[in-house]
């Protein structure tokens, strides 16, 4: 799920005036919402002796970014994203070793310095030993297809089997998590859904994944999008999948992970086309109740002492409950000082300034807006306000609901009790925790966030094979 914060910033540096190269790792960090978010630059020559770089965020499961765009003046260097309406701004120092200025993305503003800690670039290598390779011994097919108002055009890979003898497949639809999303669902290069659809494929059925809007071959505006409008997006796919010769309208299904395993009711409650849907850490609380819970988990994870992480939480949970329906910005900075000076007074010193680094006015301030601000964006406000136990309550078709006993974002027991809860008796449903897996189905160590990328595991085989047999069993 989306954390209470994401910001994605790509960034490409260039030479200065004076003609002194920049080539080599920088590293910085963000603060937002008392939060340290590590950033590192990678920057060198490309083959045609022109800069390039490289961006990772650690906390945000992000490496290997492809950067763009730059303008310098002097040593004045600014920095654009189109994509994410982003820019930083910097001035790089006497001695070329620091960068100091400010990264500016939707209305927010945060200081953000760069220090230069190697002349040589050296991005980060990762061993993906599940990641498909070709050859493929079933079919692959590059597809676009259209919403029904021809404003979006869709860009995806679908597989299916080389058997001639079966002329039409089960199909599935593969719906990614929160944030702009390939259709692999990449994140520190592993490709999950890519696996999924191996997997799936050799087994005899047919997959479908799809770019997210504003991603690979997909177009549509991803930065105005909320959760409701990726409904809306799976359905294009559902619509599409049904015109396909070798594919068995009668058994449709959906596996979405993350908020597209909030995703997934949403499209079934309303259609009788969709024969099942797999959830994959899909959430089973109201989302503000899986926030809290995931802010604490996080910060625990981070190395924050549990009684002291677990004193965040009325704190987190106040300060949505006052602003998120509050249009009013003003009003909003007004309710949120109010909570959080109530909160203050009622913690210790040192518990405040662990959890939110607040030591004076300013960086109290400072922590509410940035906190106000990061809730202003159409997805968060809908996200938040989100209950699942709406949609799920209305799915009647086949369910097959699986978290990772070790995840932190997406709360095992939490979340599987809530969507057992929710769904119609009648329902067939399969609701199931893992063994020893995190947010990502992979066997985890010490299950927090920045482990993601070092683990070599993409998916856990065992939920892979449990996967395949119900949707058989459910298709045949």
């Amino acid at each position: 799920m989306k954390k209470p914060f994401k910001l994605s910033i790509i960034l490409l540096f260039c030479y200065v005036a004076n003609g002194q190269p920049i080539t080599g790792n920088w590293e910085g960090a963000l603060s937002i919402q008392g939060t340290e978010v590590p950033i590192i630059f990678h920057i060198k020559r490309d083959s045609a002796d022109k800069l390039a770089a490289t961006f990772d965020s650690p906390k945000q499961q992000a490496y290997n970014l492809q950067c763009s765009d730059v303008i310098v003046t002097g040593d004045s260097v600014i920095l654009m994203m189109k994509m994410i309406n982003g820019k930083y701004a910097g001035l790089l120092s006497s001695d070329k070793k620091i960068l100091t200025g400010n990264w500016s993305q939707g209305g927010a503003s945060f200081p953000l310095s760069m220090k230069k800690t190697s002349d040589v670039a050296s991005a980060k290598e990762f061993k993906r030993p599940q990641t498909p390779r070709p050859p493929f011994n079933y079919n692959v097919k590059e597809v676009s297809y259209f919403n029904a108002d021809k404003s979006i055009q869709f860009g995806g890979t679908l597989t299916y089997p080389l058997q001639k003898l079966v002329k039409k497949y089960p199909i599935v639809l593969l719906i990614t998590g929160s944030g702009m999303q390939d259709r692999d669902e990449t994140l520190f290069e592993h490709k999950p859904f890519a696996v999924i659809a191996d997997y799936l494929t050799k087994q005899g059925l047919a997959v479908l994944r799809v770019d997210d809007r504003s991603k690979g071959a997909t177009t549509g505006n991803f930065e105005n999008a909320t959760s409701a409008d990726f409904a809306k997006d799976a359905e294009a796919g559902i619509e599409y999948l049904k015109t396909l010769p070798n594919v068995d309208a009668t058994n449709i299904g959906l596996i979405g992970h993350s908020e597209g395993g909030m995703i997934a009711p949403m499209v079934a409650s309303k259609r009788n086309d969709v024969k099942f849907i797999v959830l994959l850490a899909g959430p089973g609380v109201p989302i503000i109740d899986l926030m809290e819970k995931q802010s604490v988990e996080v910060m625990t994870a981070g190395g924050i002492p549990k009684e002291q992480s677990d004193q965040y939480r009325p704190l987190y949970k106040n300060l949505m409950t006052a602003v998120m329906n509050e249009q009013d910005t003003a009003i909003a900075l007004k309710k949120a000082t109010e909570v959080f000076a109530d909160w203050q007074n009622k913690t210790s010193k040192e518990v405040v300034q662990r959890i939110t680094k607040v030591i004076d006015e300013k960086s109290k301030a400072d922590f509410i807006a940035d906190f106000i601000n990061g809730m202003k964006s159409p997805w968060f406000s809908y996200f938040i306000k989100f209950d699942p136990a709406v949609y799920l309550s209305k799915t009647n078709c086949a369910v097959l609901a699986l978290n990772g006993e070790k995840d932190i974002q997406v709360d095992a027991k939490q979340n599987l009790a809530g969507i057992k809860s929710a769904l119609p008796k009648t329902t067939n449903a399969t609701v199931k925790e893992m063994p020893g897996l995190n947010h990502l189905f992979q066997h985890c160590k010490s299950c927090s966030v920045e482990e993601y990328g070092e683990l070599e595991e993409t998916f856990a085989p065992e939920v892979l094979t449990i996967m395949s047999e119900w949707i058989k069993n459910v298709t045949k």
